[in-house]
């Protein structure tokens, strides 16, 4: 019986040996049924790729951030000592640090009369503007000019320029990254015409104007105080967008209502 233990326990030993197993005692007794003995699996990889794409959209925000933040300052730096209309105009012309240039026909900067006293500011242009390179000219371009005739204005008193330069693709709402790029021009402009009137067409153009996120609904029809880097004050009055009448008709009324405060404005 014994010599048949040790011939069991020779071939096991034998059998560990070419197995490749060099030892078979440890120093300390060692329990792998202990959680903390366990070989835990590595990292989802799930788990991974949705952490590495974090990583790159991160990233990504930080560089889209830095080149619009020298974007802001180069446009600011190349007004600093503009005093004309037609010279910012031309510096907006060949200014590259707004990507929708790109996409875009031409730049529309502005129309009408740059010694007026009444400046009116869109959002940004559309296809027909972005065409011809003129700001108001489709149908809400149309619908505009019925709306000034009203109350006894045309281009020819007024200005016409907008928040935005280019147009956005689809006439997708600019983004805070390319209003914020445009900013430091339309600040020069109103700098410069120094008008009397501001009227904002929109919710996106008041609320660049007045640096606000109020509604377009709650801001229009209110004369709310303007004052630019000089401290030059105005008046602003804020009304809906004309391709926003287009669609709802049914606010020309209210429309209406702020064209009479404004010609009452006007009047006095």
């Amino acid at each position: 019986m014994m010599n048949e233990n040790i011939e069991n326990t020779e071939f096991l030993l034998n059998w560990h040996i070419e197995a490749g197993v060099d030892e078979t005692i440890a120093e300390m007794p060692c329990n792998f049924f202990e959680s903390d003995k366990i070989v835990k699996p590595k990292s989802d990889i799930k788990t991974t790729v949705q952490t590495t794409s974090q990583q790159i959209e991160t990233n990504r925000q930080n560089v889209v951030s830095d080149s619009t933040n020298l974007s802001i300052q180069n446009a600011n730096k190349l007004v600093e000592n503009i005093e004309k209309v037609e010279d910012l105009e031309n510096i907006v012309n060949n200014f590259d640090g707004c990507g929708l240039k790109v996409t875009a026909k031409n730049t529309v900067f502005g129309e009408g009369n740059t010694e007026a006293k009444i400046l009116i500011i869109g959002e940004a242009p559309g296809a027909d503007e972005d065409r011809i390179g003129r700001p108001f000219v489709g149908k809400s371009g149309i619908l505009l000019d019925k709306m000034l005739k009203s109350i006894e204005l045309d281009r020819s008193n007024v200005y016409i320029s907008n928040t935005i330069y280019w147009r956005p693709p689809g006439n997708r709402t600019p983004t805070s990254s390319e209003i914020s790029i445009c900013l430091p021009f339309v600040k020069k402009l109103v700098e410069i015409m120094k008008p009397e009137i501001i009227i904002t067409l929109g919710g996106s153009a008041t609320q660049t104007i007045l640096n606000t996120n109020e509604t377009i609904s709650k801001l229009r029809g209110r004369w709310i105080d303007y004052s630019d880097s000089e401290n030059n004050k105005t008046e602003v009055i804020a009304t809906f967008h004309p391709s926003y009448l287009l669609r709802n008709p049914a606010n020309k009324k209210k429309s209406w209502a702020d064209l009479l405060k404004i010609k009452k404005k006007i009047s006095s």
